[in-house]
C-alpha cells in the first residue's frame, strides 16, 4: 500500500519543507528547493507514493510518482 504522497512547499520564513499530505506539521525543513526534492524523493521512493513540487506562488509546477503510478508504460 502506498504511503503518503510528499509536498515540496514554500514555508513562511523564505525555506522549503517537506510535508506528507494532509500533515499539519512538516517533515523536514530546508534553506533552498533542492535540498526539499531531494529528501521528498528519498521519502517518495521509501514509500511508493507522489512527490509535488510547489512554486513560491503555492502552485503545483512539477509532479514525480515512485512506485504508485496507475499506468506504468509499456516495456
Amino acid at each position: 500500500m502506498p504511503g503518503k504522497n510528499q509536498h515540496v512547499v514554500p514555508d513562511s520564513n523564505g525555506g522549503w519543507n517537506v510535508k506528507g499530505a494532509g500533515n499539519s506539521k512538516a517533515t523536514a525543513n530546508f534553506r533552498t528547493q533542492a535540498e526539499a526534492i531531494n529528501k521528498a524523493i528519498q521519502i517518495s521512493q521509501n514509500q511508493n507514493s507522489e512527490m509535488f513540487i510547489h512554486g513560491r506562488n503555492g502552485r503545483i509546477r512539477e509532479r514525480n510518482s515512485y512506485g504508485n503510478d496507475p499506468f506504468p508504460p509499456k516495456g
